[in-house]
């Protein structure tokens, strides 16, 4: 069953065409991988699901009704959310609040979801008062998944969960992700470290300059010739 479905999307910025007719499916309780260099428009592909840009053709279907069009906050409560690259937690905020935050589009936070995070992320609850600027990379990076795991999603939007993290918190970060996959939320996961990323999700694709050049099963992309010599540093 299709969770959800990009279809001939093409999305600008100004006169930039940034997604030039992508389509790809994610179905319900897979972990998909987006690859592609920088610049590719992985984090563009994310954006626009999210309604954060608006896609000037195409549709994009969350269990089979379309949602573009929608503004990002209506995106988020029929079940969307994202942990946007960079992070940007409230730094200023605690992590409490930050996950409050989260929690917004439903209203008051509930303790069972503020539970959920804790048991994912123990070390949040022992910071919960603790301001989210003061935090490591690693750690605010937990906050901005717990952040968007307090909406509730049926489809977890990850972008570039890695990045600026050390080998051992990456691997973390990654079984989390792979937990939260197994208590039932569909993930759909933006990452430049394509070997992990590839090592973890069912299915892949790989996006270059706006378009869809390669997709498949996560193993076999792996052993592609064109993925191994250009992600995975293979000459």
């Amino acid at each position: 069953m299709s969770m959800l479905e990009i279809q001939d999307v093409h999305t600008y910025y100004g006169h930039i065409h940034a997604l030039k007719g992508v389509s790809l499916t994610v179905n319900k309780g897979e972990i998909v991988t987006l690859i592609g260099s920088n610049g590719a428009g992985k984090s563009t592909m994310l954006r626009t699901i999210s309604g954060l840009v608006q896609p000037r053709n195409g549709q994009i279907l969350l269990q089979g009704k379309p949602v573009n069009g929608e503004p990002a906050h209506k995106i988020a409560g029929l079940g969307i959310a994202q942990s946007p690259e960079g992070r940007r937690v409230f730094p200023r905020m605690s992590v409490l609040e930050n996950l409050e935050m989260g929690a917004f589009i439903h209203g008051k936070a509930k303790t069972e979801d503020l539970d959920r995070v804790f048991t994912l992320f123990p070390k949040l609850k022992e910071r919960a008062g603790q301001k989210a600027g003061t935090m490591s990379g690693g750690e605010q990076q937990m906050l901005a998944i717990g952040r968007a795991l307090m909406a509730r999603p049926t489809v977890l939007l990850l972008d570039e969960p890695s990045m600026g993290l050390s080998p051992i918190l990456v691997e973390l970060i990654f079984d989390i992700i792979r937990e939260i996959n197994a208590q039932g939320v569909t993930v759909l996961l933006v990452e430049q470290n394509a070997l992990m990323a590839l090592g973890l999700a069912d299915r892949g694709y790989v996006l270059q300059t706006g378009q869809i050049v390669l997709s498949g099963p996560a193993e076999q992309l792996k052993q592609d010739p064109m993925v191994r010599k250009a992600y995975l540093g293979e000459s």
